[in-house]
């Protein structure tokens, strides 16, 4: 049976791709927690997988060879529509995956619990979970290390996610603290890509700030010389008062 396609796909994929993690090198701390989901859960074979749109793929992975497979086949993609730990004692007798490749063939997957990488705005990217050739059943104490466990890995993929935008923006500050072509008459700054923007499209792009718009006294004026003198007049009978 095929997966079912969260409600949300386009946004979770967007949400996906902005931890910039497909496709990565192995990494120390991801494997860790593998390892140590196949230690406390007593299972050969233990997964951090994400799903992409057409596959998934395995970040860290302990007792398999493969670093990828369709998402058509992959429980990982039924467990990210789940509230919960999805467990299956045995696949050969769950209709879902009873005639599953990687049931019938290899990797013989008999039991499979997964607990989904749920991000903090409510995305589920993937699963971290154990794989056995065996059907068993898994004990609420090790349910809840695997969830906890999952939750180590939702903090990983977190910290690159905000390491990642804090140098993106330094680079931006950086590019600020530059040299800036502008224009001697409209004030208009050219961008790296040649066109030429205001300073405000300029900024806005590059940061967080935002901009109001005022006018100074030297411009006041020199281009509103009778709301000028109506100023400096009550600035005097204030000074006065």
């Amino acid at each position: 049976m095929k997966p079912p396609i969260p409600k949300n796909e386009g946004a979770r994929l967007e949400a996906l791709r902005h931890y910039h993690i497909l496709d990565t090198a192995p990494e120390r701390s991801y494997d860790a927690i593998t390892e140590l989901a196949s230690y406390i859960c007593e299972a050969p074979i233990a997964l951090v997988s994400l799903v992409d749109s057409e596959r998934q793929w395995f970040k860290s992975k302990v007792g398999l060879e493969v670093s990828e497979t369709h998402r058509v086949f992959s429980f990982c993609a039924h467990a990210i529509v789940q509230d919960s730990l999805l467990v299956v004692e045995d696949a050969t007798a769950d209709m879902r995956f009873a005639d599953n490749p990687l049931v019938t063939g290899e990797p013989l997957i008999r039991f499979y619990a997964g607990a989904p990488l749920v991000t903090p705005t409510g995305h589920g990217l993937g699963a971290l979970c154990v794989i056995d050739r065996k059907p068993r059943k898994l004990s609420p104490e090790r349910a809840s290390a695997l969830e906890k466990l999952a939750g180590l890995v939702v903090t990983q993929l977190e910290l690159r996610r905000v390491s990642r935008d804090l140098a993106e923006a330094a680079t931006n500050i950086r590019t600020l603290s530059g040299l800036l072509p502008i224009c001697s008459h409209c004030k208009a700054i050219r961008s790296d890509k040649d066109y030429w923007q205001s300073v405000e499209t300029y900024v806005r792009d590059r940061t967080e700030a935002e901009f109001s718009h005022g006018i100074c006294p030297d411009c006041i004026k020199k281009h509103h010389p009778e709301f000028y003198e109506e100023i400096q007049k009550r600035r005097k009978m204030d000074a006065v008062a």
